[in-house]
């Protein structure tokens, strides 16, 4: 039986997680220091990438899986091994009496991969951003006292990442989340979960969430999420056109990854929500 302060504090639970973008096939660097058949190599990861495309992660996972068997520290490798179990997670129903527990697998699984990815290279900007993600995705579903852990950790995770590369659209996505998800909890709440759980929850900036949702759309413009994210974000700080006109676009952008009609679905929704302002 919960207590009255963790029934209530529920709402805090979907501010935390924080929304990972679906998206292709991301440029890494392999393993430059293997000396190994790299024609051999570069197939399989082709292959992957296909699956991926495929929305089959399972059978990527299988050749991912065949190129650590020939270079255990090929970074790209390990870097896909772990978005592969983040969607992998992700395809689990609700409905499964057990679900909660298979996604915890693959989403830990998929941080273990991340960590791996770090370690082969500590310069890559794709560990610490699969860190960020795989992390992210298990927030909504762990005890309240991890979430809270797990939401500082994201957010060094993702800096780490845009620090290594500038350019990472997806880590700029996962930033802006952060950020309006961590200013929409109010402070009475942080009150409450400072004297509950001793220790304080990571403070948010919606100009922040704005300025990198922006960013991220930048470098990936048809990326359907992070321009619902930008949208959601506007109408948090009441800049009710400037969403309107982030949805417009959602509605106009093809359908490219597997949650995107989910996505267009969740703008049409918002955007009928805020027509009239």
């Amino acid at each position: 039986m919960k207590s009255m302060f963790e029934r209530s504090f529920l709402v805090i639970l979907a501010l935390v997680a924080v929304g990972v973008p679906k998206f292709s096939a991301a440029r890494m660097e392999g393993c430059p220091q293997c000396k190994t058949d790299k024609t051999e190599i570069t197939q399989l990861i082709k292959q992957a990438d296909r699956l991926h495309a495929e929305f089959k992660p399972r059978e990527g996972a299988a050749e991912l899986q065949k190129v650590l068997q020939v270079e255990p520290r090929n970074v790209e490798a390990l870097a896909k091994l772990s978005r592969a179990h983040i969607d992998i997670g992700d395809s689990i129903p609700e409905s499964d009496a057990d679900w909660k527990e298979r996604r915890i697998r693959e989403y830990r699984q998929a941080e273990i991969y991340a960590r791996q990815a770090i370690k082969a290279d500590p310069d890559s900007t794709w560990g610490y951003f699969y860190v960020a993600a795989s992390l992210g995705t298990m927030a909504g579903i762990l005890p309240i006292a991890k979430q809270i852990e797990m939401a500082e950790e994201i957010r060094r995770a993702t800096e780490k990442a845009i620090a290594l590369d500038p350019q990472n659209g997806f880590a700029y996505h996962i930033y802006g989340v952060w950020h309006r998800r961590m200013a929409e909890i109010g402070q009475p709440r942080r009150m409450a979960v400072s004297l509950w759980y001793g220790r304080a929850l990571p403070t948010g900036d919606l100009d922040k969430s704005v300025e990198f949702l922006k960013k991220a759309v930048s470098i990936n413009p048809n990326v359907i999420v992070s321009r619902l994210e930008l949208a959601r974000s506007h109408a948090a700080r009441e800049e009710w056109p400037a969403a309107r006109a982030q949805l417009k676009m959602v509605a106009e952008l093809p359908v490219k990854y597997s949650d995107d009609a989910r996505h267009k679905q969740k703008a049409l929704e918002l955007f009928e929500e805020i027509k009239n302002h």
